[in-house]
């Protein structure tokens, strides 16, 4: 599960981290967007991006349906097996579709030799560490343990040492994440806004533990979230290809989000279907037009040939955002709820949830095998630690909306460039100019 872990760059916790899911495009949305860069110019790849995520939207909004059955009526392991027909089809559909260019004039060991292999050793070693040090910060051991300081320390150490092999003497010819790809004021910016608006997602624990619903409950209340995300983000993916301008965008939705968040101030016990359904919408649409709205933007201020190293460096950055976004928020509700113990006069159900417990215990079942009266206090306790939670995040949100100012409007490249790109669409192009063998201009796909 480890490896599996560190081969996705990502974590969730079961039910808890459904939003997160909801909210992350795909499992493997890196590969997507170079395919799509690949062939798409800059300006035109929203309108793509806006259809793949239409079609996304649908799976999402039946996923939460099939999760929730899943959880509730058979072993956790089928969630892995339906992927097995899934993703065999897919490499069907992709083998015979997908035919595009590649350089075949290398030798099998010119190939291997253009791989950053110590590049790679570090990041995903330093990923794992990282990974392993949250993944069990606060639950098997306290933040403060030398299992969990070790860990973060070498991993934090790790990309230091990563940035050098990346830029220093020892970096490759083509490594895995060239720091040209951080020179432009735009390319920082963009990198800290993903990074922030990847870790603001924590929803999971109103509906578990708050609301007392169960597993599939909980994916049917999410649904006002993938009914507006995905639809919001598809939005701003066109935008930006009608009108070539990413910054407003940046900053409406860094806004919206803001707003949201603080709506969730206000979530209680007593909070009705349709207002805690209303407060999920504005956030969601907040949260959409911000999802891909930024690789458009990180990709302007790198030349075509990085346009693969940029997806990728940027989906890195994305679901490292996602580990950050379930550790730290945990931590933070943990010690909330820690300070707010003393509001549970049932010794058992407060040893329940002390000792940083209270997120991986927060469930209806755990919630309703006490009194009413103790309900109530439990709740409550949940509650005031959400609104917590969710008051830092504005915060954060806010430096994700100021940093948006200072962002430069580069001009969305109109033409493509590329040395791959569809193998019928080259020999068409090749067709009409001749066959010959002269130096072409680049391909618009405009045209």
């Amino acid at each position: 599960m480890a490896s599996e872990r560190a081969a996705e760059s990502r974590k969730g916790e079961g039910p808890l981290a459904a939003p997160q899911e909801l909210l992350s495009a795909h499992p493997g949305p890196e590969l997507q967007n170079i395919i799509v860069s690949d062939l798409v110019p800059l300006r035109l790849r929203g309108n793509y991006i806006g259809v793949i995520l239409s079609i996304y939207g649908i799976g999402t909004t039946l996923g939460p349906f099939i999760g929730g059955s899943i959880v509730s009526h058979t072993t956790w392991r089928w969630i892995f097996y339906i992927n097995l027909p899934i993703g065999g089809a897919s490499l069907v559909i992709l083998s015979i579709f997908l035919q595009v260019n590649y350089k075949d004039h290398m030798t099998f060991s010119q190939k291997i030799r253009r791989i950053d292999f110590l590049g790679n050793f570090v990041l995903v070693a330093s990923t794992v560490a990282v990974l392993y040090a949250l993944a069990n910060a606060g639950a098997s051991y306290s933040w403060a343990s030398w299992q969990i300081l070790v860990p973060i320390v070498l991993g934090l150490f790790g990309f230091f040492i990563f940035l050098y092999a990346q830029g220093g003497r020892i970096a490759t010819a083509e490594p895995v994440m060239p720091l040209r790809l951080f020179k432009h004021r735009t390319s920082i910016i963009i990198s800290i806004n993903t990074f922030i608006n990847s870790a603001l997602t924590f929803w999971g624990v109103f509906f578990l533990a708050v609301k007392l619903y169960g597993p599939q409950y909980s994916g049917v209340a999410l649904l006002p979230m993938s009914l507006v995300a995905i639809p919001g983000s598809a939005l701003a993916a066109v935008s930006i290809s009608r009108w070539g301008r990413y910054k407003p965008v940046h900053i409406a939705g860094f806004a919206v989000f803001m707003v949201g968040l603080g709506l969730f101030t206000l979530q209680g016990p007593d909070t009705t279907v349709a207002q805690w359904a209303s407060y999920q919408c504005v956030c969601a649409l907040g949260a959409g037009v911000l999802l891909n709205s930024q690789l458009p933007a990180f990709q302007s201020a790198v030349s075509e040939r990085d346009q693969a190293a940029a997806s990728a460096a940027w989906g890195f950055i994305r679901s490292f955002g996602w580990v950050w976004g379930v550790a730290i928020p945990a931590s933070i509700f943990n010690n909330r709820v820690s300070q707010l113990l003393v509001e549970i006069s049932d010794p058992a159900a407060a040893q329940m949830m002390a000792n940083g417990s209270a997120y991986g215990a927060a469930s209806a079942a755990m919630v309703e095998q006490f009194p009413l009266e103790i309900q109530a206090e439990i709740r409550s306790v949940y509650s005031q630690a959400l609104q917590r939670l969710f008051q830092i995040s504005i915060a954060f949100a806010g430096v994700g909306f100021m940093l948006s100012l200072f962002e430069d409007e580069i001009v969305l490249r109109e033409t493509l460039e590329t040395e791959f790109g569809l193998r019928h669409e080259n020999d068409r192009y090749h067709r009409a100019q001749g066959g010959s063998d002269e130096k072409k201009e680049p391909l618009d796909s405009n045209k």
